[in-house]
């Protein structure tokens, strides 16, 4: 029984220490708007160290230093688009999920929709060809034992 307590102390103190050592942020916030913004911005801009994790899911120290600095500039008043202009004039594109829609991303935004529109293209030409070719593929004969046949349905 002794061995029990102690394995669940052991267990208890463990998951603590592993809370304390995760870096539990707390920020304080004048409103909750200004809250819900920082956690917006923070899952809006990818970490430049981990791969394809938001700042606000990651441990690395740029992600630490990247939610201080979006924190400290939401205290300065700053909207959400200088404060995503600042952050990626200082990190670059790659930390936007959403990149910019600019000449340099037209591409990037516009081939699945270009694909889309191939696909029902290619899609509507092959219907297309299988019905003409199931139409021709009667020769003489066959279209008129078929007329035949409709008629005979027809008259009776």
């Amino acid at each position: 029984m002794a061995l029990m307590r102690t394995l669940a102390a052991f267990v208890l103190l463990a998951i603590a220490f592993g809370a304390v050592a995760g870096g539990i942020e707390l920020r304080e916030f004048d409103d909750p708007v200004t809250e819900k913004r920082y956690h917006d911005l923070t899952a809006s801009m990818r970490c430049p160290l981990c791969e394809n994790q938001a700042i606000n899911d990651s441990d690395a120290p740029i992600s630490a230093d990247m939610r201080d600095r979006v924190y400290q500039l939401l205290q300065d008043g700053q909207s959400d688009i200088e404060i995503i202009n600042h952050m990626v004039q200082r990190f670059g594109e790659y930390i936007l999920y959403n990149p910019r829609l600019e000449s340099r991303t037209y591409l990037l935004w516009g081939l699945p929709i270009a694909l889309v529109l191939l696909g029902a293209i290619v899609v509507v030409l092959m219907v297309r060809a299988r019905r003409n070719a199931s139409a021709k593929a009667l020769n003489a004969e066959e279209r008129q034992r078929i007329e035949a046949l409709t008629n005979r349905k027809r008259s009776s």
